[in-house]
């Protein structure tokens, strides 16, 4: 009889420590549940951020998807693409010539070539601001280099190169007089930052000139979305503040859209 009564005692002992064991285990995976939880409701939280600066739609033939006021931005031509920029038949079809007379430069002026590509104007314009610099900037850095090798072929001495980012030009603050695109913004993958940059880099009486092939002619033989009306490149500069100064219509088939600080 006492064997049967201490083996019970025994077994209830062992019941009772499962049940304290089980209970504490509870516990502790409920408080660790509670902890992982907490986390994961901060991250969903909504947010208030407002319309998004750019939407998203399936990319046309010659776009990225990425929309911007109402325009698909367009792909970007590639260094491989670098002939196109030196083609020969470019000074009768564009007639670049009559651009840089238009831009009405100073000796001593910075001028920032944003786009540079090979540096088809940096370095006509480069005579020009004797007393001031050309900077050739770009993202892709085989284009620097073309420009970097024409440069030590030319014995120039005031174009610099700058690698750029899709979102900063890297100039620094208020050291230039002008910066020009030429068939380049249409192309600017984060349209809205770039220009916030360019328009900081300018001097307090620096312009903006954008060239781009007239959007609103359709028998330009350029595609769609390498093409801008004025009206489409005003609504753009106007949400970084740019103010539009004047359109040049002397080049055979492309805007000079002028533009101030």
């Amino acid at each position: 009889m006492m064997i049967i009564t201490w083996q019970w005692c025994r077994l209830r002992l062992a019941l009772t420590t499962v049940v304290l064991i089980t209970m504490v285990c509870f516990a502790v995976l409920l408080s660790g549940c509670q902890m992982l939880a907490a986390p994961t409701s901060i991250a969903i939280a909504p947010t208030t951020t407002g319309n998004p600066v750019y939407q998203q739609k399936t990319p046309s033939r010659d776009g990225i998807g990425k929309v911007y006021e109402g325009r698909e931005i367009a792909q970007v031509m590639g260094h491989l693409g670098a002939g196109w920029l030196e083609r020969p038949s470019r000074e009768r079809e564009e007639q670049p010539q009559k651009l840089i007379a238009a831009l009405n430069l100073k000796p001593i002026d910075v001028v920032a070539d944003i786009g540079a590509g090979t540096g088809y104007f940096s370095f006509r314009l480069s005579p020009l601001v004797p007393q001031g610099k050309v900077l050739a900037v770009d993202i892709q850095p085989e284009m620097l280099e073309i420009v970097n090798a024409i440069k030590q072929e030319k014995k120039v001495t005031n174009v610099e190169t700058v690698l750029g980012s899709i979102t900063n030009p890297n100039l620094k603050d208020g050291s230039i007089d002008l910066a020009l695109m030429v068939d380049a913004y249409h192309e600017f993958d984060h349209p809205r930052e770039m220009m916030t940059a360019i328009v900081q880099a300018l001097k307090p009486n620096g312009r903006v000139v954008l060239v781009e092939y007239r959007g609103e002619n359709p028998l330009i033989p350029i595609k769609a979305l390498h093409k801008m009306t004025q009206r489409q490149v005003q609504k753009e500069m106007a949400t970084v503040g740019l103010t539009w100064l004047e359109t040049k219509e002397t080049l055979p088939q492309q805007h000079i859209l002028i533009f101030g600080k």
